[in-house]
């Protein structure tokens, strides 16, 4: 069976060209910087960002780790919003690795007051932890994009108190076409960033963290800390460099996908799409009937792969492997089953 897949974009699998150049990729040893296929890659990432450095890692949630445990020091506190993917899908692991507690902040689009931010920041008391990061998300996992305009008060508050910066950008690609503007803008809000490569850019594995040039070389120590430190990467390096240099511009493919299937299943009685979460290529929405089960389990016998929702809410994905013709199968599908099971 051919799968339309929209759990996510990370299903995506990598195009023809990237396969070609993992294939004929020129490798070294990684870890002694030996490696022209990745230095290739993180140089290229780092222009792209606006940073001074970039470095390969195995995925976001290690290159955002990676960012707290080298922004901080044992047991600083890191304010993040309670709806980010670090506090939220990172598995606890700021408490294993960084060694830090979060101070969340109920924020479920993911931009807390810069009141509250404020507000969150410790006073210096023997008592108190120290504030080691603020950890923002753009674009958010609830498929909003975040104001320019907020990221830039967030950075200055932050430099009020001489606070560093993290931005979780795993889709900052999206947030830049969203938004109509270049990803350094995005970036240049935050000290430190994180982007995947595998995610709408369509590579097989990788994320990269940037930053400045002292910021990156402590992380490198911090990645071979972690395990991450990988011999002859350019295999999986050369897919990334691919991903930057030809996947970033159809990425407004995925976002008018997304809104055509918003649109076709508006028309559903009982479904309700979540209008203000529509920003990039996620479409989010709440369904009255059936039981979710029965709903994953139809659109699996129909050769559609969907997550079961998240509380009520459920999210599908699209992606550069899902066309035109998959969504109105995926639509007829949904209105389908609805209508089978009133």
């Amino acid at each position: 069976m051919s799968w339309i897949d929209i759990r996510s974009d990370t299903v995506t699998k990598p195009t023809n060209e990237m396969r070609k150049a993992m294939y004929e990729a020129e490798v070294g040893d990684d870890v002694y910087g030996d490696d022209p296929t990745v230095n290739r890659l993180e140089n290229l990432a780092a222009e792209m960002v606006g940073k001074e450095a970039a470095l390969f890692v195995p995925s976001g949630t290690f290159g955002n780790q990676l960012a707290l445990l080298t922004h901080t020091k044992r047991g600083d506190e890191v304010i993040v919003p309670d709806s980010n993917h670090i506090f939220a899908h990172e598995v606890g692991a700021s408490a294993v690795i960084a060694s830090v507690q979060l101070r969340t902040l109920e924020a479920p689009e993911g931009m807390p007051s810069i009141e509250k931010l404020k507000a969150s920041i410790r006073d210096k008391d023997i008592h108190y932890p120290d504030t080691g990061l603020i950890c923002m998300e753009n674009a958010h996992s609830s498929g909003r994009v975040i104001p320019l305009q907020y990221l830039k008060s967030v950075k200055e508050l932050a430099r009020e108190f001489s606070i560093p910066v993290h931005l979780d950008g795993a889709r900052i690609f999206n947030a830049a076409v969203a938004l109509g503007i270049k990803a350094k803008e995005i970036a240049d809000t935050a000290d430190s960033v994180m982007f995947c490569l595998s995610k709408g850019l369509a590579a097989p594995v990788g994320s990269i963290l940037a930053g400045s040039s002292a910021f990156i070389e402590k992380a490198r120590k911090g990645r071979k800390l972690m395990g991450g430190g990988m011999r002859q990467a350019g295999v999986l390096a050369a897919a990334g460099i691919v991903a930057l240099e030809k996947m970033v511009d159809r990425l407004e493919e995925d976002h008018e996908n997304a809104r055509f299937l918003a649109e076709m299943l508006s028309e559903i009685p009982g479904l309700h799409i979540m209008e203000d979460q529509l920003d990039i290529n996620m479409v989010f929405f709440k369904l009255e009937y059936p039981d979710p089960a029965l709903v994953v389990s139809e659109m699996e016998k129909a050769g559609i792969k969907i997550n079961p929702p998240e509380g009520d809410l459920y999210r599908l994905v699209t992606n550069k492997d899902v066309t035109k013709a998959d969504i109105q199968k995926i639509a007829e599908t949904f209105k389908r089953i609805v209508s089978d099971n009133i």
